[in-house]
């Protein structure tokens, strides 16, 4: 029963080698898997959905990616607990990356949603929640 979920996200962006090392590691520590690779595109699949990500033509990267514009805000994925939230946010601040909302970390959602929200390097806001009846 497919009907109504997601089937892929596309994202297009400013170095493909940049940002297949930087999803690359997170999406496989949540469980996808490589699914296609091209010369300027690479994705990632679990399930039946998959993220796609393809390198930007040069004429298109006058403008950078911001959130607060018309267009995606951010993108969130399912943790499998509390205690993978903590993991991947060691590893991110291992790796430098830059995590959001430190002062309410992991509550910058509310009191009972446990998350750690994070920039990916064309600062797109990624979030990770933990379930929410843990």
């Amino acid at each position: 029963m497919s009907k109504g979920l997601i089937h892929h996200v596309e994202l297009y962006v400013s170095d493909l080698k940049r940002s297949i090392d930087f999803w690359g590691w997170f999406l496989e520590k949540i469980g996808y898997c490589t699914f296609q690779e091209w010369e300027n595109g690479q994705s990632w699949k679990l399930g039946e959905t998959y993220i796609v990500f393809v390198q930007a033509e040069e004429r298109f990267l006058d403008v950078p990616y911001h959130r607060s514009r018309v267009g995606l805000n951010h993108i969130a994925f399912h943790a499998d607990s509390r205690q993978q939230v903590d993991e991947i946010t060691n590893s991110l601040q291992d790796k430098g990356v830059h995590i959001l909302y430190t002062d309410k970390h992991p509550f910058a959602g509310g009191n009972d949603y446990y998350a750690v929200f994070f920039e990916d390097p064309d600062r797109i806001k990624v979030e990770l929640v933990a379930p929410q009846h843990e």
